[in-house]
């Protein structure tokens, strides 16, 4: 598993919470925050699949 993946469910999982704790707390810069860092992490899951497919691909 390639670190782009770990380090984005990181991303997502701390952006979550910043949404959920703006959105508890009424403070709508900390829930855009979360909101842009789950974002954040989705992509770099997605760039994280891409490179196991590859290291796959060149190891077959």
């Amino acid at each position: 598993m390639s670190t782009n993946r770990v380090e984005g469910a990181v991303d997502k999982g701390v952006g979550a919470a910043k949404e959920a704790v703006g959105k508890v707390t009424d403070n709508e810069r900390l829930e855009a925050e979360g909101k842009a860092q789950k974002a954040k992490g989705d992509l770099q899951n997605k760039v994280g699949q891409a490179q196991d497919k590859i290291g796959d691909a060149i190891k077959h």
